[in-house]
Parts: C-alpha cells; structure tokens; sequence
C-alpha cells in the first residue's frame, strides 16, 4: 500500500509553500521512498530537507565506524609485540596496509550496491558487515599463538570499513540537490575521516586502562560493537530507500574512457592516499623512532599522541574546498603538493636530530597538507569533467558522478602504498629515510603533473579549475 506524505509540513502556511512541479512524495513499506526530486523547491522545503538531513546524520555515524574499523589495525598491530606475538617489522607492515588494500577494492562494488538494494538497506548490511571484523579481531588478539596467516586474513576484513565511504557518499548524492551536495557531501567525507583520528586515540586507552603490565587487546574490536549495534538500529529505523536511485553503470563505464579521470585519480592517490596511508602508518613511526612517546601514561592509561595526526588531516579537508572557490583547485593542489614535498625533505632531514617535538610537529603539518589537498582535489572532479570531458552537458555531469566514486576508490590505494614503501626502506636500508625522499620524488612530480594539465591552460585558469 503506497501512503502519500503530506504536501506542507506542520504549522506552515500552506499559501507560503512554493508551488510543486513534481508528483507528492510517496512511501511503501520498507522505508520506501517514491517521487523523489529534490531539485524541485517545493517538494524540497516540504518535507525533502528534513528527510535528507536525517539520514545524511546516520550516514555519518555508520561510515564514522567505517573508518573506525577500517582504522583499528593501524593501532593493534603495533601492540602485538608487547602482547607476546612474535612478529616481525615486515609482518606489521602487512597488518597494518592490507587493510587499505582491501577497502579500496571494496569502494568499486560498494559504490553500485546502493542503487541495487536501497541506501538505507545497504547501510544496514554494511554497517553489520563490521561485526565480523571487530569480533574477529578480539578473538584474534588473545592469544599470542594465532599464526600471522590467520592475523593477516583478519586484518584484510578490516577492509569492510574502507569500502564503506563509497556506499555512503553516493547514497547521499540521491537525496540533497545540486546547489547543495558539495555542503552534504563535505560533511559526509569529513565526519568518516574523524573516525580514523577517534580509533587512534581511543584504543590505546581502552586496551591499557586498568590493565596494569599487561595488554587487553581484544577490547579493542569489543568497544566498538555496541556502537555498530546502534548504528544498524539508527539506519533501519530513520533512513529511508530512494526508488528513483538507479545505478549509472553506462556513466561509469564511460568515465573509465576519459584521460582525466585516471589523471585525477593519479592526484588523489597522492592527496587522500597519502594522508589515509600515514595516518595507518603513523602510530608504527612514532613506535619505531620514538619509542618513549608511543604510549604517554595518563592514570592508569596509556595515550597516543598519533591520533593528532589523522584529527588535524580531517579538520584540514573542508578549508581545501573552501580555498579552492577562491583560488582554484588545482591552484590549491599545486601548493598541497608543494608543501608536503617539503615537509617530507624536512622529516628526513631532522630524523638525526631525535627530537620527537619537532617530528611531531611536521608530521602534523604534513597531515595538514595532504587534507587541504583531499578537498581540493576532490572539488577540481565535477569542474575538470564540465570543462574537459566529452559528450553533451548531460553527459559530462553522469561522468562526473561516476568519476568521483572511481577516484575516491583508486585514490583509497594510497593506504596500501605508503606504509609498503616504508616496509621496502626498512628492509633493504634499515631505516625510512629512503622512503621519504621518494615521496618527496613523487610529491614534485604531481605538482608538475598538476601545473602542465590544469594550470598552465589559460581557458582552465578562467574557470579556477
């Protein structure tokens, strides 16, 4: 049985209502929604902004999580020596990307499954998905004796959690119109960013508080449970399914064929990448380098200053995009990348000096960087598409949907990259120093890459590409 909403939403003056172009909203059983044009004013002031806000609010929370979990290893897999596994750096390595590696595998299918099977069913399944890998993670932990096979394998489910970004923002690409998917997306990315900060500084608490000279490790995928609990709760009974949500598989595979889109992911890689990657990583630098800082106690706790860095990354993305409506985003990226080349030369060549304040304090400069240069990169997609691509106006915009959800998947690789890079240096030199020049290698080529493209192209530079 269909149930048609009403049309003017309580004690409003129906006679201050814009007039509707667009059929009255219509919700079947499910928590379907029928009719849904948010580009229409009236429906959009009656009723559609309140729909949309709430489930925008519980798409932040379940891919919140997803960040968490996505996250956790990064935090584990440093522990588990004290914990009484033995392991070695290489494998740490691997426990801390493998998850990276399989969450942006996971982006690609993830970004189809909303039109499949309805935004708010598939939050409720992948918010579950997260079950298996917090309870594997417990049971994982707590004992010494699992095999490295069986860590890694429970690491790689971890990846759920990364592949979760992409369901979440092309579920909230349906619901808000155009004029304001930039501020509804923003917030989206944004608020799954800070769980990666969240994890970092909340599980080092939680494993050591109370557990005097020991480690509680499995508490680390047990915190989290009750939380995914809510979240499941929270989308099967405030979200809602769009049926006018299809999947825009002949836009994809358009995008594919466009140059810029596989340019753009090359810049993403080197913007997102680099911050998911050290953020992953970070907890196992401070841990290596500066082993007297890797836990500082508080109480009867230990704290991780590590978690900074993803915060400042998070924080630092919205002021990209904000910087970029104003100067330009490749501008905006050019001094992105400019600025993390420098600050990853400067790492290196103050490591000598042993001096964690200082390490600190241009690692989160250096987080900084790369989350103005997400926001940057990200917002230059819909414009280089608009400007660059083939095919009609219609064309160009279907492309651009489909080329976000395809970047933010292949830039997502960078998780895996970065710490592998590292794990390379330090088994062939004993140290990360050589790791570092390389991305500092990398960082100026992707500023040139930049500047020769989007730049330089005085018909680019008019539109503040």
């Amino acid at each position: 049985m269909t149930e048609t909403m009403s049309a003017a939403p309580p004690n409003a003056a129906p006679t201050q209502a814009p007039e509707s172009t667009a059929p009255a909203l219509a919700t079947r059983p499910g928590r379907w929604i029928d009719n849904w044009n948010p580009e229409d004013d009236a429906q959009w002031e009656n009723g559609g902004r309140a729909i949309a806000r709430r489930n925008l609010r519980w798409s932040i929370f379940a891919e919140f999580l997803g960040f968490v979990v996505w996250q956790l290893w990064s935090i584990v897999a440093v522990q588990l020596p004290d914990a009484g596994f033995d392991l070695g750096t290489g494998e740490i390595f691997w426990l801390i990307s493998i998850p990276s590696l399989v969450g942006a595998t996971l982006r690609f299918p993830y970004s189809f499954l909303v039109p499949m099977v309805g935004g708010r069913n598939w939050t409720i399944i992948s918010a579950a998905l997260l079950l298996v890998p917090t309870i594997a993670l417990a049971v994982s932990v707590s004992n010494p004796e699992t095999p490295f096979g069986v860590l890694l394998v429970v690491a790689a489910l971890a990846g759920f959690g990364g592949g979760n970004f992409a369901s979440s923002m092309s579920n909230i690409t349906y619901f808000y119109p155009q004029r304001e998917k930039g501020w509804a997306l923003g917030l989206n990315a944004a608020g799954g960013n800070l769980g990666a900060s969240v994890a970092q500084f909340v599980v080092p608490i939680a494993i050591t508080i109370g557990a005097a000279a020991t480690l509680n490790l499995p508490i680390a995928g047990w915190i989290w449970i009750p939380f995914i609990l809510l979240a499941m709760f929270g989308a099967a009974r405030y979200m809602d399914n769009l049926s006018n949500a299809k999947a825009d598989l002949a836009g994809s595979a358009s995008a594919l064929k466009e140059p810029h889109l596989w340019i753009m992911s090359v810049l993403y890689i080197g913007t997102f990448g680099s911050f998911i990657g050290f953020a992953s990583v970070f907890p196992k630098l401070i841990a290596d380098q500066f082993p007297e800082f890797s836990g500082i106690a508080v109480g009867g706790a230990s704290v991780s200053l590590a978690f900074l860095g993803a915060l400042v990354g998070s924080l630092a993305r919205p002021y990209g995009g904000r910087l970029s409506d104003r100067f330009g985003g490749a501008r905006i990226t050019m001094v992105a990348f400019a600025a993390m080349g420098a600050l990853a030369l400067a790492v290196v060549l103050t490591l000598p000096v042993g001096n964690f304040w200082l390490f600190l304090g241009l690692f989160l400069l250096l987080f900084s960087a790369a989350g103005i240069g997400n926001g940057s990169t990200y917002r230059m997609v819909p414009i280089v598409f608009a400007l660059r691509a083939s095919g009609d106006d219609a064309a160009r915009k279907r492309k651009a949907a489909a080329a976000l959800g395809l970047i933010s998947a292949i830039g997502a690789y960078g998780g895996f990259l970065i710490p592998q890079a590292l794990n390379l240096s330090f088994q062939a030199t004993g140290a990360y120093a050589g790791a570092f020049v390389g991305f500092v290698a990398g960082y100026a080529a992707l500023l040139v890459l930049t500047y020769v493209v989007y730049v330089r192209s005085p018909h680019l530079r008019e539109h503040k590409i």
